[in-house]
Formats: structure tokens, C-alpha cells, sequence
């Protein structure tokens, strides 16, 4: 298991111990974190999974590919440490893993 922080828009702050193979995304919805929308179901076929990876951790979650990169074209505010939550598998080396949810999905 893996601990993933959720920092919502207002400050609120969600810890969820996380399944690895799983995705940020999917612990998000999981457990009700507000903000993650998920759309497409995690297809990379949206882009209301959005969030920032904490600076901190833009290494390890590594950067996106192609096809998400093209998704984020569809985010708001995007910023160099966006990326789409269910692009990012949970593993060992991302315990601790703090990602912050954008003002809007949409």
C-alpha cells in the first residue's frame, strides 16, 4: 500500500492508502475525493482527472506520454506539473505521493 494525499482546491486534505497497480485516479474516486471527475472512466479520453503533482514528486510519477499529453490540451490551468491522475499507476516508490486538485475540471 501507498499513501497518496489529496489536496483539494480549498485546502482540504484527503489520505488514502492506495492498491499498488491502481491509479491515483481510481483511489480518488474510490473514496470520494471531490474534484476528480473521471469522466471516460480512466480511458485517457478526457481530461477531469487533472491534477498537479507536487514538485517534490514530478520525477517520480514521471512525465506523460503522448496521448495524455494531447487530453491535457483539454485541461484548464494547465501547469508544467500537470497531469491526468489516471495516467499515474501507484507503486512502492510513490508512498507518500501529494497531488492537488485544480479549481475546475471542465
Amino acid at each position: 500500500m501507498a499513501k497518496i494525499t489529496y489536496i483539494a482546491f480549498n485546502g482540504t486534505v484527503y489520505d488514502i492508502e492506495a492498491r499498488e497497480g491502481t491509479t491515483v485516479m481510481e483511489n480518488a474516486v474510490r473514496n470520494s475525493v471531490p474534484g476528480i471527475e473521471a469522466e471516460c472512466g480512466g480511458a485517457c479520453a478526457c481530461a477531469t482527472c487533472h491534477v498537479y503533482v507536487d514538485p517534490d514528486w514530478v520525477a517520480a510519477t514521471g512525465e506523460p506520454q503522448p496521448m495524455e499529453e494531447d487530453m491535457l490540451d483539454f485541461a484548464q490551468d494547465v501547469q508544467p506539473n500537470s497531469r491526468l491522475s489516471c495516467q499515474i499507476r501507484v507503486t512502492a516508490a510513490l508512498d507518500g505521493l501529494i497531488v492537488r486538485i485544480p479549481e475546475s475540471q471542465g
